[in-house]
């Protein structure tokens, strides 16, 4: 089926345009309501009561940031403002909104162009005490791809405006919310500390209407059922990363190693008083009770079974999440990892449902990268493995079912890889450090196939190889030097979209593969006056725990990109988000593997049902966006492989992407985009990934390097002189070029 016969089986896409329609702009605002979190609600004073007058203060009430700013930027006819969603609310009779406000802030935004928190009338919160009304106020905070962001006021800290803005508020009511309009961490403690502050809603970067979906979520419309992603620490220098974050533009050096996120704060002993809000944390206007709770081994997996029901008064959904702690042995383990979740549907008060998670036994082996019991190997330690169930890493029940084994056990027998050549130490599970030693470069060169050139008077077609009439290898030995060449660089993109594309030579009937940017949704180029539907940010998808949202946005951008004839969309990203100040945070979906893999093979499986092809990025380690180019991502092998490659693994084995993007940064010293190990031994031979590879675009890695490594073709393009002078040379074979060019011919076939 080609992608032309395709559109027409897919139900209303030969009928109706859905991009940027309003269909998808109601899809977007429900996918944004579904990740928020509601971080505080004293005295129940959310949702609002029918009726109540409301007042609207922050600048960014009417500048929204609907997401974050380099690849994840997405053209849209309109944004939303919470002034707008308020109104809409007033109409329907859900509140009263005092207008002010809006006038107010639209003088100083628009006309002034004031960027800071401007000082507000006295009158302005009078006029909400007078009424007996709500304050609430809306923060912004935006960050973009290429440039990290700071510890300071105005970021990850409040400015000295907004703090005035929050006493100038909170000294005349007790009834204020505050709405977090951000794509990444920031100080909460202010929140946390402030009794006047009752309710507090993290609200992400939430696309197109995000600020529909905060109403619905204030006026009750929707009940929050978002859970962080992340852990929120009080102060920025409590995150283990902090001290070393910014020791050098040209390394960076992870000398927390797996104590990453909540595996640090709820393991190293005193890191646990340094969170304002733990991962997996989440209120709701409901309450659930988790009962006929069991665990038991069911062949080679763990099997959690429990009766989750909605105990108050509101519709609502609830995350169940089971945890393991392992024991500590000789390796060295967190506190607790999370093992499975899943999320209910929405039940309705006094309604249940009965949930059934289950993992596998070897998902709780550590990896022994120094032979501390079997070198290279993931090993299940003697001991006892409790397993919990719970919605937040602070708020588990013990399931009483102990996996116990009375000797080690190796679930894996594996090579070592990608070790550091220079990290001294790294930590360990009571907050101290053991050195590490260091470990030689290595960069090997498998021998491949040669392809050997065989000249045809009419050369066949690719069509002929999809429709069976002619075999791939065969059609690869009638291309030259020069084509095979050719492919294996990207080329100006024939369409919409604002990046290049793959393939595309007449002679043989190969066409041109477009790409698009991502992950919030279809970037179009600039200067055509075309728009696409905003998705909330990917971290947002990530809060929801839920695998019905990962669908809903991959498939409404799937769709998207079809209309628009566009084939690889360069999206998921998946880093661990490992440090707050990471500016590519927002792209990015969680501190945990896990749940980032699990999210992201979802939407990995949603996109390529409809024939459109996505390139999961950044491998790897692209945790720091200063000087990414060139910057040396040192790590120990053992966080590589059980945090850091955890969700490329899932997303791998789960879904089968049919490309992969590799990173700017170095690892261990060497390109990503040239790392045999990383790409041909780990990728490929390990986990068994037989996809397409492309660079990141304009990667400092020599061509030929990547080439060897199996990275299959440089993006956006690529001086192919460069590479026919190491062919030319023998530095490079026609094999290793030949072999590349098939893995991306595989892929054009797939989207053709």
């Amino acid at each position: 089926m080609n992608r032309f016969s395709r559109m027409n089986t897919f139900p209303a896409l030969s009928q109706t345009i859905l991009t940027a329609s309003d269909e998808h702009r109601k899809l977007s605002r429900w996918a944004a309501a579904q990740g928020a979190v509601l971080l505080k609600n004293e005295d129940n004073i959310l949702p609002l009561k029918r009726g109540k007058t409301v007042s609207l203060f922050g600048r960014a009430c009417l500048d929204y940031q609907k997401g974050g700013q380099g690849s994840g930027e997405v053209w849209s006819y309109h944004i939303s403002t919470l002034f707008e969603a308020f109104t809409e609310k007033m109409r329907e009779g859900k509140v009263n909104m005092l207008t002010y406000p809006a006038h107010f802030y639209g003088h100083k935004v628009i006309y002034e162009k004031v960027t800071d928190e401007p000082e507000i009338p006295e009158f302005m919160v009078n006029d909400v005490v007078n009424l007996d009304g709500v304050a609430i106020i809306m923060f912004g905070r935006t960050s973009t791809e290429g440039r990290d962001r700071t510890a300071e006021k105005g970021d990850f800290y409040l400015t000295d405006a907004e703090k005035a803005l929050v006493d100038a508020v909170c000294a005349k009511t007790d009834n204020v919310i505050v709405v977090l309009n951000v794509g990444g961490m920031i100080d909460t403690s202010w929140i946390i500390d402030n009794p006047r502050i009752k309710g507090a809603l993290l609200a992400w970067q939430g696309g197109l209407e995000g600020c529909g979906a905060i109403a619905d979520l204030l006026c009750g419309d929707e009940t929050p059922s978002g859970k962080l992603c992340d852990t929120f620490a009080r102060e920025f220098k409590d995150y283990p990363s902090a001290e070393h974050f910014h020791d050098s533009d040209d390394y960076l050096k992870y000398y927390e190693d797996i104590y990453v996120g909540y595996r640090y704060f709820e393991t190293v002993p005193g890191a646990a008083e340094k969170v304002c809000f733990p991962f997996g944390f989440g209120l709701s206007y409901t309450t659930f009770s988790f009962d006929n709770i069991s665990a038991k081994q069911d062949g080679d997996n763990i099997t959690v079974k429990v009766k989750v029901t909605n105990t108050g008064n509101f519709a609502g959904r609830e995350v169940a999440q089971v945890y393991y702690s392992a024991p500590q042995g000789v390796l060295g383990k967190p506190r607790y990892e999370l093992a499975a979740f899943q999320k209910t549907k929405k039940l309705l008060p006094g309604e249940s449902e009965a949930l059934t998670l289950t993992y596998p036994i070897s998902q709780m082996a550590s990896f022994d990268d120094l032979g501390k019991i079997a070198e290279s190997a993931y090993v299940l330690e003697k001991g006892d493995y409790k397993v919990f169930i719970g919605n937040s890493v602070r708020n588990l029940t013990d399931t009483d079912y102990i996996y116990s084994l009375a000797e080690n056990k190796i679930t894996e027998q594996l090579a070592a890889h990608c070790r550091p050549h220079e990290l001294e130490r790294r930590m360990l599970a009571d907050g101290s450090f053991e050195n590490m030693p260091s470990f030689p470069t290595v960069r090997p060169h498998a021998s491949r196939p040669e392809y050997t050139y065989k000249p045809t008077d009419k050369p066949f077609m690719l069509m002929d190889v999809y429709e069976g009439k002619q075999s791939l290898d065969d059609f690869i030995c009638q291309m030259t030097d020069d084509e095979l060449i050719f492919i294996t660089g990207g080329h100006e993109g024939k369409s919409v979209a604002d990046t290049s594309g793959m393939g595309g030579i007449d002679r043989l009937g190969i066409p041109l593969s477009n790409t698009s940017d991502g992950p919030a949704g279809v970037r179009f180029r600039t200067g055509l006056g075309m728009c696409a539907t905003s998705w909330p940010c990917a971290t947002l998808v990530a809060c929801s725990w839920d695998l019905e949202v990962a669908r809903a946005v991959a498939l409404g951008g799937a769709r998207e990109m079809d209309e628009n004839n566009l084939n690889i969309w360069l999206t998921p990203a998946i880093n661990i988000h490992r440090n707050p100040l990471c500016g590519r945070n927002f792209e990015y979906l969680s501190e945990d593997p896990l749940l980032a893999g699990k999210i992201a093979a979802e939407e990995v499986r949603s996109m390529q049902s409809l024939g459109i092809a996505c390139s999961v990025k950044h491998f790897a380690c692209n945790n720091k966006e200063t000087n990414r180019n060139k910057s040396d991502s040192i790590i120990s092998e053992r966080a590589l492989r059980e945090i850091y490659l955890k969700a490329f693994e899932i997303v791998v084995k789960e879904a089968d992407p049919w490309t992969i993007m590799t990173s700017y940064n170095k690892l261990n010293g060497i390109y990503t985009s040239a790392n045999y190990e990383l790409i041909t031994d780990i990728l490929r031979g390990e986990w068994g990934y037989k996809g397409m590879i492309t660079t990141d675009w304009v990667t400092l890695a020599v061509p030929e390097e990547e080439i060897i490594a199996g990275n299959d073709i440089k993006m956006p393009n690529r001086d192919n002189a460069v590479l026919s002078a190491a062919l030319e040379e023998g530095r490079i074979t026609r094999g290793d070029i030949a072999v590349c060019a098939k893995r991306i011919l595989e892929m054009i076939l797939k989207c053709i």
